[in-house]
C-alpha cells in the first residue's frame, strides 16, 4: 500500500520569548489635586494608601514616575481608564505608556 503524504509540515518554534513589557508613567501638572492622584493610584493601579501617597509625592517632586509595568494591553487599558477618570473630573492628568528598557538581553 502506498504511503500517503500530507501537505502539512510540522514546524518547531524555538524562539519563544516573554512578551515585551510596558511601563505606565504618570506626569505632574499644576491642576490635578494630590487627593485625586492618590485615588487614581489606588483604584486603577491597586496601590495601598501609603504607596499611593509616596508615589504621588515622587511625581510631585520629580515631575513624573513609573506607576507600574505590564503587558501592552494591560498598560494601555490602565492608562486609558485613569485618563478617562481624570477627564470626567475635569483634570488634565497625563499618563503615557512606554516600552520597558531592555535589561542586557
Amino acid at each position: 500500500m502506498p504511503k500517503e503524504q500530507s501537505g502539512i509540515k510540522e514546524r518547531q518554534r524555538t524562539d519563544l520569548r516573554e512578551p515585551r513589557r510596558y511601563q505606565v508613567i504618570i506626569h505632574n501638572d499644576d491642576f490635578t489635586t494630590m487627593e485625586f492622584v492618590v485615588m487614581v493610584l489606588k483604584e486603577v493601579f491597586f496601590l495601598s494608601e501609603e504607596n499611593a501617597e509616596a508615589l504621588m509625592l515622587k511625581v510631585h517632586h520629580a515631575g513624573k514616575a513609573v506607576v507600574g509595568i505590564y503587558t501592552y494591553d494591560i498598560a494601555m487599558s490602565k492608562a486609558q481608564k485613569a485618563t478617562k477618570m481624570a477627564r470626567e473630573n475635569d483634570f488634565p492628568l497625563r499618563l503615557t505608556v512606554e516600552p520597558e528598557a531592555e535589561s542586557g538581553r
